[in-house]
């Protein structure tokens, strides 16, 4: 990865932010996922952030946010949105930001205090210094600002496989399985995975907590590639199914290998 390439920029009055935003109720991203697990609680992640995020204009940065948004579309349109991406491809596609920078989420570095909300969405898996990411945001961050993440658990089933598994099959598991014809071309997942030691959930919490964010929501749930298998691969689903539930039982305290992603939401502490 290398420091920040370019800067684009996309400004629109936030006045005329409703007349680019279709007027859908929820994000295409909400929308195509299957019923289940996750689509649950990414509901219950847009529900906290109406009720926690402050009134009237928001200033949001997504990192590595790329050409898909996860924020509730009433949120989305009073705000001021500046994506940072290392894909060209993905800055293309963006159609949501109204500040587009073609750089690192590594290196580039905003004043402090700028946002309301921070958003890193299956973005710090690929990472490999989560550390400098993460020391970035909370800087970045307002007192009482939001900072969401989302990203696969590298301690459930598909994140060992994930973490152990060349590349190729990752290509190979979004086309045959996924039936996404297009994965692994230019700007198209899946792209390569890193699982820095930060990602996984405690440890992330506990790197952010030393810099005064405080989690007000976390939630591990079932990967929304389970139902997607179900309903595609039901054989393929069955047996994974099965391996899982023989993995529970063996081992200890009430864990789920299935459950492969999770949200948390974080708050600054400050006034």
């Amino acid at each position: 990865m290398t420091k920040s390439l370019a800067l684009a920029t996309r400004p629109a009055p936030l006045a005329e932010l409703s007349m680019t935003i279709p007027a859908e109720i929820h994000p295409e991203s909400l929308l195509a996922l299957p019923p289940g697990k996750a689509k649950q609680s990414l509901l219950t992640v847009h529900s906290i952030l109406k009720a926690r995020l402050p009134a009237g204009p928001l200033s949001i940065y997504e990192a590595g946010g790329g050409s898909t948004s996860y924020l509730p579309l009433g949120v989305l349109r009073r705000s001021h949105v500046t994506v940072v991406d290392i894909d060209p491809d993905q800055i293309r596609n963006n159609s949501y930001a109204q500040e587009a920078v073609l750089g690192d989420i590594q290196t580039y570095r905003f004043p402090p205090r700028r946002f309301d909300l921070i958003i890193c969405y299956n973005v710090i898996e690929h990472i490999p210094d989560v550390e400098a990411v993460l020391s970035g945001f909370c800087e970045a961050l307002k007192p009482n600002g939001l900072l969401l993440i989302g990203a696969p658990n590298p301690k459930s089933l598909s994140g060992i496989v994930t973490k152990y598994s060349p590349h190729w099959f990752h290509v190979w598991f979004y086309r045959r399985i996924r039936g996404e014809k297009h994965a692994g071309l230019p700007g198209e997942a899946p792209f390569p995975t890193h699982f820095h030691p930060l990602v996984t959930p405690g440890n992330l919490e506990a790197f952010v907590a030393g810099r005064g964010l405080q989690v007000i929501y976390r939630k591990k749930y079932e990967s929304p590639r389970y139902p997607e298998m179900r309903r595609r691969k039901p054989v393929l689903a069955a047996v994974i199914d099965a391996a899982a539930k023989a993995m529970n039982a063996l081992l200890p305290g009430k864990i789920d290998v299935r459950h492969g992603d999770y949200h948390v939401i974080l708050r600054k502490l400050g006034s």
